[in-house]
């Protein structure tokens, strides 16, 4: 089984794109940066994303990048360890640029907000309470 996971993810400014997740809180490995991409670490050991500026990223597929303004491409969900890291991650966000694309859901055992990044990249973060979900869903 996969240890690790790296999302690839096309860029249209990368050094707008490091300054905001920067804003958010996340880091950067230099080892794999340049001025085509970035590495970043989301849980040092285990999730990355790597921000690969639109030419980059072409050299590694076959079909055109999505104009996320007129569809969807994926959700990138991240759990956080409470409420209040839920309800930070997605200030942050929303102050360095970033939108809302749905409101906050509050189901007592499930917390999750969403924001979507400079390029339309739609984020989802979510506490949950394991032990609260319910026993007849």
């Amino acid at each position: 089984m996969a240890t690790k996971i790296f999302v690839n993810l096309p860029v249209k400014d990368l050094q707008k794109s490091i300054d905001f997740f920067t804003k958010l809180g996340y880091s950067f490995n230099p080892q794999f940066t340049d001025e085509n991409a970035t590495c970043m670490i989301i849980e040092e050991g285990s999730i990355y994303a790597m921000l690969l500026t639109h030419t980059h990223f072409k050299s590694f597929v076959d079909k055109d990048i999505t104009d996320t303004s007129k569809s969807n491409e994926v959700i990138l969900s991240l759990e956080m360890p409470s409420k209040e890291a839920v309800n930070e991650m997605v200030k942050k966000a929303i102050d360095a640029g970033g939108t809302k694309y749905r409101d906050l859901t509050d189901m007592g055992w499930m917390y999750q907000d969403s924001y979507a990044d400079l390029d339309g990249h739609k984020w989802e973060v979510f506490w949950m309470d394991p032990n609260g979900f319910p026993q007849d869903a």
